[in-house]
């Protein structure tokens, strides 16, 4: 990632609205880009060729497959990448640069051969205990090889500095993939899931031809030293352990899960627990914005410090060398808090965006549709005398009902800490979810759709307390206008809440009679 600091500090240098909103564009763009396009283009494919109408058997091995390429193509690369990282940062200090076409070369070579036996062994196993189609093995197996060659070949393209272009191979890559997948199932008639993994190798390796291409153009001259990188795998054999032990470590709690009883066997040969995959992938995805801020200000802010600490090694007193070291060592503890205090807003956030989603489903299971006009959910409330005043006493109590669990946290964070900003986010929350409930209790339209629209909801929700954050960073007095918006957003939730105890006892009334159209 070096270099990316220079790019991020002429962006953030014009300190406007716009340039932070193209700084943390260009941040995303530069790490976790490729990732996205990929989980895009999967699921562009599955809604495209409407995958749920596919058997649940074929689905969740189409499923295993991908997961499993990706895990143990990382995996197999993990020892080697280590040492021949090492050995290009010494050919670069030294400014040997003809040096680096013999480590590439034996590095794919290596890469090639360690990860083409383990997933031999593993798709004869497929073949044979899992009597899986040859074709469909071979396909897993060729996407497998693909994704070792580009994540192999990025540990280069770093060098060139050319981080736009990584982005780019991968946007082309996957709109190929997509594409072709609609071909083949469409046009052709070939199985979805099939058409799926093909096209997903045919883009990895589009990915990976134009990666040595850039390689090939950018480093011309081989110097043919093969005999000093292999020597590097003896002097350095701790980094290939390590390293492997590193990548295990991210996925080994999975694998320990994949041998309890929750986990599934999907043709004899893949294992997988579904609940708690998707549940270390959702958790996941909620490092990716942290992620993010955290390598741009390590790039623009960390790095600066890193430098100097290097020129003072190289030639100055020992005093200024520890003078450096000690505001280096500062600048990184001050930015993994950083990285602290981001991640557990983003995780707070996450957390009010789940609660808005659940108010709403609960809602659809308790009131669904209580406002519509041809409900049955009021028909017995029309056969009391006390109808009105029963749903009445209903609605407040569940207003009340909520406005206790979502404001009673705030008030009691507000009186330990002193922080108004706890109490805004449940406001705003709380503010949301009578807005939603004031629009979904006119439909009836079943679960999936309320699902949908409590997701619109909590999306909201992050925008709206996200707004109002960005607002009180960026203007003066920030205590003051805090406490302002917690007071606009309690009358606004007295207000809305009023309004839906009426308007329901309003719809109720209304109910009783057609309106005659004139």
């Amino acid at each position: 990632m070096a270099g990316i600091g220079v790019k991020l500090n002429k962006i953030y240098n014009k300190n406007t609205l716009t340039t932070n909103i193209i700084g943390m564009g260009y941040s995303t763009m530069i790490t976790i880009a490729p990732m996205i396009l990929v989980i895009a283009a999967i699921m562009a494919m599955q809604v495209l060729l409407d995958v749920s109408k596919v058997g649940y058997a074929q689905r969740e091995l189409f499923a295993c497959t991908v997961l499993y390429i990706f895990i143990f193509s990382l995996l197999s690369a993990a020892p080697f990448n280590s040492v021949l990282s090492r050995y290009m940062s010494d050919i670069i200090y030294e400014e040997k640069y003809e040096d680096v076409l013999p480590c590439f070369y034996v590095g794919i070579m290596l890469n090639l051969g360690v990860s083409c036996v383990v997933g031999i062994v593993f798709c004869v196993r497929e073949y044979l205990t899992g009597e899986v189609p040859a074709w469909f093995v071979f396909a897993g197996y060729c996407g497998y090889v693909a994704l070792v060659l580009v994540f192999y070949q990025m540990l280069y393209l770093s060098i060139c500095k050319d981080y736009k272009k990584i982005s780019f191979f991968f946007l082309l890559g996957m709109a190929v993939s997509v594409a072709l997948a609609v071909i083949f199932a469409i046009v052709f008639g070939c199985d979805k899931t099939y058409s799926m993994l093909v096209a997903l190798d045919i883009g990895f390796f589009l990915i990976a031809s134009l990666e040595f291409a850039v390689i090939r153009n950018y480093f011309k001259k081989n110097s043919g030293e093969y005999k000093r990188v292999l020597s590097y795998f003896r002097i350095y054999w701790k980094l290939v352990m390590t390293n492997f032990l590193y990548t295990l470590g991210l996925y080994i709690h999975n694998f320990v899960f994949w041998t309890t009883d929750l986990r599934m066997v999907v043709a004899d040969t893949f294992v997988c627990v579904t609940s708690y995959d998707l549940a270390t992938c959702l958790a996941m995805f909620t490092n990716l914005s942290s992620s993010v801020i955290f390598i741009s200000r390590v790039e623009m802010h960390f790095h600066a410090r890193y430098k100097a600490y290097s020129e003072a090694v190289i030639g100055g007193r020992k005093m200024d060398i520890e003078l450096a070291k000690k505001r280096m060592f500062r600048q990184l503890s001050e930015e993994l808090m950083n990285l602290v205090r981001i991640q557990f807003i983003i995780s707070v956030i996450l957390f009010f965006v789940y609660v808005v989603w659940y108010e709403v489903l609960v809602d659809y299971w308790i009131f669904g549709g209580i406002c519509e006009k041809r409900t049955r959910s009021m028909e017995y409330l029309k056969t009391s005398l006390r109808g009105e005043s029963t749903l009445a006493a209903g609605m407040t109590g569940d207003c009340i009902r909520r406005g206790v669990y979502m404001l009673v946290p705030g008030f009691l964070l507000l009186v330990q800490k002193g922080s108004w900003r706890y109490l805004l986010a449940l406001l705003i929350a709380e503010f949301v979810i009578c807005l939603t409930l004031v629009i979904i209790r006119h439909w009836n339209y079943g679960v999936m759709m309320q699902l949908a629209i409590g997701g619109v909801s909590g999306i909201i929700y992050a925008i709206l307390y996200g707004s109002c954050s960005y607002l009180m960073d960026c203007a003066g007095k920030r205590d003051l206008i805090l406490k302002i918006m917690v007071v606009i957003f309690v009358i606004a939730n007295v207000i809305i809440n009023v309004f839906i105890v009426k308007h329901t006892v309003k719809c109720l009334r209304g109910s009783y009679y057609e309106k005659e159209n004139k």
